[in-house]
């Protein structure tokens, strides 16, 4: 079987109040929320997962979100700055008006690479953009965010850097992306493995200062491999490359492998298997507290503590 890396598999963010968070994805964006666990590095602290129906790789958005005192982040160099939703040709003036009543801060409609698109922020500050694309993966609809309407999962992923040579070799010669396009500072990527989360775009800024990661910034990128042979055949192409890369990382939902690109950007390699219905099905995703295997004795403390969403 042929190894291959099929384009972005999660992305995750850092928030502040967990309430706040929650309502926006899944009220305003109308996205579903698929897992409710914790960190596990920090089990006082939420994880939270928003997708489609199932929690398909490609369009799975997770949160650290760590509370109020938390300090706010800064976009800059070094870091991924933009998240892209794909969302039907002819919906921005839909997410527009919605943007209005939800008090979304969000700039006027431009175009890059030919496709129409909004940029907005969340309400802890993290950048996120709509794009105008054809797209036939099947969303998650609510009762305010119908079909004609509704995120399809991940278009691209924006990560800016003083410079794109170390960040664009490993894209090219150990993920299997391609350049395919440029516009001024900006040059596209694209993977042929997939149809769809195949995107992710380079903005070359010499003088930008680098980013902080705190409150309403990138965490991480996730790319997808299909199982745990691929998964450990990038590992030592990562190796080869003469990067830092940890051992595999059994995240419950998937399997993962974590190192530093040569840009800064905290990259994860993260398997389909075993999915986010391992602990619970399909119907009741995202409805019950889910805890990693070495918390569940602490559960009851950890249900105290942490804060009730409904």
């Amino acid at each position: 079987m042929e190894h291959v890396l099929q384009g972005l598999h999660h992305i995750t963010a850092i928030a502040g109040d967990a309430k706040t968070n929650f309502k926006f994805y899944t009220e305003v964006l109308g996205l579903r929320f698929i897992k409710k666990t914790v960190n596990f590095d920090d089990p006082h602290t939420y994880h939270f997962y928003f997708g489609d129906e199932i929690g398909s790789a490609g369009t799975i958005l997770t949160f650290f979100p760590w509370g109020a005192g938390i300090p706010q982040g800064r976009r800059g160099s070094g870091m991924a700055t933009e998240i892209g939703y794909s969302v039907p040709k002819g919906s921005l003036d839909f997410w527009i008006k919605r943007f209005e009543e939800h008090n979304v801060i969000y700039n006027k409609p431009a175009t890059k690479f030919g496709e129409k698109y909004v940029t907005f922020l969340d309400p802890d500050g993290l950048k996120l953009e709509l794009i105008e694309v054809e797209d036939n993966r099947k969303p998650w609809i609510t009762n305010e965010v119908a079909i004609e309407h509704a995120t399809r999962g991940f278009h691209n992923i924006t990560i800016t850097l003083n410079d794109i040579k170390g960040t664009s070799h490993v894209l090219t010669d150990i993920f299997g992306y391609k350049l395919v396009s440029k516009e001024i500072n900006r040059y596209r990527y694209v993977i042929d493995t997939v149809e769809h989360a195949s995107i992710v775009d380079l903005v070359e800024l010499p003088e930008e200062k680098r980013g902080h990661v705190a409150n309403g910034t990138v965490h991480h990128v996730a790319f997808r491999v299909i199982d745990d042979e691929t998964l450990m055949y990038f590992r030592e192409k990562v190796e080869a490359a003469g990067l830092n890369i940890t051992p595999q990382i059994d995240r419950n939902y998937f399997h993962s492998l974590y190192f530093r690109e040569p840009g800064g950007v905290l990259f994860e390699i993260a398997t389909d298997n075993p999915g986010f219905t391992v602990d619970e099905s399909v119907e009741d995703l995202g409805k019950n507290l889910k805890l990693p295997a070495q918390y569940e004795s602490r559960r009851s403390e950890l249900e105290n503590h942490l804060v009730k969403l409904n």
